[in-house]
């Protein structure tokens, strides 16, 4: 009688690799895709996933556009040669203005150009998402292994404090944050801690939960048996077969991240002038917009598209990665 086929969760490998050097368990393959990697070696998850991955169009649509941007932001002279942080390229005589040749979308309520501020701003919306959801990964995964792994009270106190953040609005805790020590710091840095305050527990759970999964598996009881210690369990065995639907999440919190900092410039809290990001230049259209409504339209398209774009690489990614999606 062939023994039955071990169940595979979402976010953990179907090949995993035991603690002895000599020793591999491969575990069967998704049928009808990619059987093995060169060499014959049996495929990871990884590369079954990068496999998939190819092949969807929502994924290389969504990679695509966020290249653009990241392009965008660090080299803007690419896009546009009006250096909007130049006080002499706004012109209050042409304030408002429709698109022209010379300026593609106008110009906004103190004449400046709304397409070198679009383009320029870009940077600091991109840059605040990408170093929150850094910090909240590297937090929320490292306290989420070490309660997942070690159990009984680190587990308890620390699901406890995390159930205190999240009773707390992100929203609102963000801007009460960021209205407090509004002028203490500079603004760009105080969005991003005020964000990544609120942001870490989401990752913590999803790591958590990963590796209380992972570590009733047969490498963990193996990397026990050969007197491997904590740590090596936990980041040589348990982070590698636990981190796939870390990164799905963090893929998908760097979008709301990035609308999360437009809604506090939008309100005052967030970047401020002479800054430039997206929410900022909403937050200045809004009172003309029935009057001159392309200044705000534009950096809202851009927003809207760049949010878009990193959700549908975490979608895409996460049905790469869960076998029970495909």
């Amino acid at each position: 009688m062939s023994n039955p086929t071990p169940p595979v969760g979402p976010g953990l490998p179907e090949t995993q690799t035991m603690v002895s050097d000599t020793v591999t368990a491969p575990a069967p393959h998704r049928q009808g895709k990619h059987k093995q990697a060169k060499g014959g070696k049996p495929a990871s998850l990884w590369t079954d996933a990068w496999y998939d991955l190819r092949r969807r169009p929502m994924f290389i649509l969504s990679v695509v556009i966020i290249l653009i941007l990241l392009v965008m932001s660090f080299w803007p002279q690419l896009f546009t040669s009006v250096d909007p942080f130049n006080a002499r390229t706004c012109d209050l005589s042409t304030a408002r203005q429709g698109p022209s040749a010379g300026h593609l979308f106008g110009r906004d309520n103190l004449g400046c150009d709304v397409y070198a501020r679009t383009i320029y701003g870009a940077r600091n919306s991109i840059v605040i998402g990408v170093l929150t959801t850094i910090i909240t990964t590297l937090v929320g995964g490292l306290f989420g292994i070490v309660a997942g792994y070690k159990s009984g009270l680190v587990d308890s106190v620390s699901s406890r404090l995390t159930e205190v953040f999240f009773a707390i609005p992100p929203i609102l805790g963000a801007l009460l944050i960021a209205a407090t020590f509004r002028g203490r710091a500079n603004s760009i840095l105080l969005v991003i801690i005020a964000l990544a305050v609120l942001g870490w527990p989401m990752t913590y759970r999803i790591m958590r939960a990963a590796v209380i999964t992972a570590k009733s598996q047969d490498f963990v009881v193996a990397a026990r048996a050969l007197g491997a210690g904590a740590g090596r369990i936990m980041f040589r065995h348990l982070l590698p077969n636990s981190v796939a639907p870390v990164i799905v999440v963090a893929t998908i919190n760097l979008g709301g991240f990035i609308a999360a900092e437009a809604a506090l410039s939008f309100l005052g809290v967030g970047v401020l002038s002479p800054d430039i990001s997206w929410g900022l230049m909403i937050a200045d259209a809004r009172d003309r917009f029935l009057e001159a409504p392309l200044p705000l339209i534009f950096p809202a398209v851009f927003l809207c598209v760049t949010v878009l774009a990193f959700i549908m690489m975490g979608d895409a990614v996460r049905d790469a990665l869960d076998p029970k999606l495909r």
